[in-house]
């Protein structure tokens, strides 16, 4: 039998925590910093959590965790 491969793209963007659920840090948070309000950017450094029905999605591509 072959190994199962992990899809790169998403091991990338997404960490699976302790209990088992998926995080990922939001996107337009790198330029363009002038025009956004501050509680946007600070909104955007922090991760989110997966939705749950997008979990089940996430471990056909990351397998292995």
């Amino acid at each position: 039998m072959p190994k199962i491969k992990t899809n790169r793209s998403a091991a990338k963007r997404f960490k699976r925590t302790g209990t088992g659920k998926f995080v990922f840090s939001k996107s337009h948070g790198s330029h363009i910093l002038t025009k956004k309000t501050t509680k946007r950017k600070r909104s955007l450094r922090k991760s989110q959590i997966v939705d749950k029905t997008n979990v089940r999605e996430l471990k056909l591509l990351l397998p292995n965790g």
